[in-house]
């Protein structure tokens, strides 16, 4: 009895211990209350630190697109207008731009003829059999993840087979989920360890695991060639589970640019037919079915559909960006009609190219209405209320697209009724997002899961990943400044009035947005960009030359500084038109070559040099005297024309 009434008063309830410590009660509550508070404001910056990141990436992509895409019309107005002194000249711009007489290369149709090429007994890697069997890609799965190579003859072989089975496809494939789910795959973006994690964390493509991989396999990543022959493979296995759609990456003067032409001549240095051709005619050509939407239809059984968004081509019709389109307005339960005019061969092939702009390019938006994409350079941006036409207008409930990187690897919009996915984890820098996939079971309601494919990533701490990506964001948007560093200078000159040599933190926003035109917050930018100030404004000569120093410092070449900075402008071009020029991708152009790229180049870039001295040029960079120019050679020629007109 007396024990039980001693348990009894050692044994409080918190009403009692309150009433008791009142004071000790207080504190606690109070205490609790500042570190909520604490660590609210603390997520909060955090948070406001990777939207700004975020923003950096975005913009400084989205801007590099922009000027890929003023180099491809400079090419394209080119082979137009392009006045030529001789027929040679003629016959060179035939030469590069001209598709048709590309098959009719007699290198080019030996380097990409599978029967001629010999597989060593000495060879390691994984060996296929023709038709492929699921042995033949689950071994190609295995000899990646060892970092094997696929011999070139068993490569061309099975992009012989897949354009095979290709040219027979529909531009729009239709599928059901009655009876089995379908997993939907963003960008991959030559991330094949995405794709690894993918597999591992779903499943192999097969009967009861069906697949639409939605675009953009390829460029930025270092293994893009690998993720093409995995889905090839087991798109000739499966034919009705797995489903390819096209990307705007999934294009010749892309690839020549973001990545993919430099990897496949690095890896197989004796073919190059995979980046030869443009348009849809090119070996990597993909069922060109734009984002995926979903049906409606109950009397079909809620068929999902892959289609494209006609209702885009309205939209641009709207921006007046679709020529020989005149759209004739019904009343609203009518909907919208595109009516096409008579239009010549020339003008529907270009109206064709643009439509095609439109469906690979465009991005929603929050806002109804239609407006061009200024930030990517092409195609449109569509509100809700185009989104709702094209569903009510087809019978559909769902769209889903890819093409933009979500922090989280996915995004509704659009009243959810438009997704966005994204399977390229680690897209910008290790820890800046998520990958993610989606499935659809017979109730079409999507379920996602969001991966991480970096074991580093997954290893740091919330503050530690911000702060790599904000680290690598801001070290991308000094190159940015580096690169238009004279232009910098010249805008700050005119706001400085009284050339005191110094501005204010407005005038530095204002000029810095007027040069790179990027749309950032530059003054909450301000305290990772402008570290120093003299009495509150800012000695623009001075944040300058530590700009360069710190570009120059990471550049091995100490070249002078005016010239590194014109070459971090153009060097994507130089690489693009180079490239272009080198239509066997060996590396190397003639002295004719060179004379007939220069002109372009000189057009383009706005620098002239006598083309009497073009020749004398050549032969001076040609420092090895093999006949020929490498790309440094190149670049040297590029130093020195930019020197002779400073």
């Amino acid at each position: 009895m007396g024990c039980g009434t001693s348990g009894q008063k050692d044994s409080l309830t918190d009403s009692e211990k309150s009433q008791t410590f009142p004071e000790a009660s207080s504190q606690a509550f109070k205490a609790a209350v500042l570190i909520q508070r604490w660590f609210r404001r603390y997520m909060a910056r955090l948070e406001m630190r990777r939207r700004c990141t975020w923003r950096i990436f975005q913009s400084i992509e989205y801007s590099g697109e922009q000027d890929h895409l003023k180099l491809n019309y400079f090419f394209d107005y080119l082979v137009d207008h392009f006045m030529t002194t001789s027929s040679k000249e003629r016959d060179f711009i035939n030469r590069v731009f001209s598709e048709s007489d590309i098959p009719k290369d007699p290198k080019l149709q030996k380097a990409c003829n599978y029967e001629l090429i010999q597989v060593p007994d000495h060879y390691k890697g994984p060996r296929l059999s023709f038709p492929l069997s699921l042995d033949d890609a689950t071994s190609l799965v295995e000899a990646f993840k060892q970092q094997q190579q696929l011999h070139a003859y068993y490569v061309l072989k099975l992009f012989h087979e897949t354009l095979k089975h290709l040219s027979q496809l529909p531009n729009i494939s239709s599928l059901s989920t009655c009876y089995s789910e379908i997993t939907v795959c963003g960008d991959l973006h030559g991330q094949l360890n995405d794709l690894f994690l993918i597999f591992y964390k779903n499943g192999l493509p097969s009967p009861a695991k069906r697949y639409v991989f939605n675009g953009d396999f390829v460029d930025r990543g270092k293994q893009s060639i690998e993720i093409l022959i995995i889905l090839f493979a087991f798109l000739l296995i499966y034919p009705q589970e797995v489903h390819l759609n096209r990307g705007n990456h999934e294009d010749y003067m892309i690839n020549l640019r973001y990545g993919f032409t430099k990897e496949v001549m690095r890896k197989y240095k004796i073919f190059s037919l995979l980046t030869q051709k443009r348009k849809s005619e090119k070996i990597l050509r993909l069922t060109e079915a734009g984002p995926a939407t979903i049906s409606n239809a109950s009397n079909q059984s809620d068929v999902p559909k892959l289609g494209q968004p006609e209702e885009l081509q309205s939209c641009c019709q709207q921006v007046g960006k679709t020529k020989g389109l005149e759209t004739s307005s019904g009343s609203p339960e009518e909907g919208t009609e595109l009516e096409i005019k008579s239009l010549e061969p020339e003008e529907m092939e270009d109206t064709e190219i643009k439509q095609v702009l439109d469906i690979l390019w465009s991005d929603p938006y929050p806002q109804n209405g239609c407006r061009i994409n200024q930030e990517r350079g092409g195609g449109c941006y569509f509100g809700p209320d185009v989104t709702e036409k094209f569903l009510q207008k087809n019978g559909l409930q769902l769209l889903i697209r890819s093409h933009e990187c979500k922090l989280e690897g996915y995004e509704f919009c659009h009243n959810r009724k438009v997704i966005t996915i994204f399977s390229a984890s680690n897209y910008y820098a290790i820890g800046s997002n998520r990958g993610a996939y989606l499935k659809l079971g017979p109730d079409l309601t999507p379920h996602f899961v969001q991966f991480q494919g970096s074991r580093r990533a997954s290893q740091l701490t919330m503050t530690q990943r911000i702060s790599h990506v904000e680290e690598t964001a801001y070290q991308a948007l000094r190159e940015k400044m580096f690169a238009h560093r004279s232009d910098l200078s010249g805008a700050f000159k005119k706001l400085d009035v009284n050339k005191s040599g110094v501005i204010t933190l407005s005038d530095w926003a204002t000029a810095v947005e007027s040069v790179l035109r990027l749309g950032l917050p530059w003054r909450m930018l301000r305290p990772q960009l402008v570290p120093r100030l003299i009495g509150g404004k800012l000695d623009y000569n001075r944040w300058l030359k530590d700009i360069s120093m710190e570009q120059k410092s990471t550049n091995q070449e100490r070249i002078q500084s005016s010239l590194l900075e014109t070459i971090y402008r153009n060097l994507p071009n130089l690489e693009t038109i180079f490239s272009v020029i080198d239509t066997d991708h060996s590396g190397l152009i003639s002295f004719e070559e060179f004379r007939h790229i220069w002109k372009l180049f000189s057009t383009h870039m706005h620098i002239e040099i006598p083309e009497s001295s073009i020749c004398d040029l050549a032969r001076s960079i040609d420092f090895n005297k093999d006949g020929n120019i490498d790309f440094n050679e190149f670049l040297e020629a590029f130093r020195i024309s930019t020197q002779n007109t400073d």
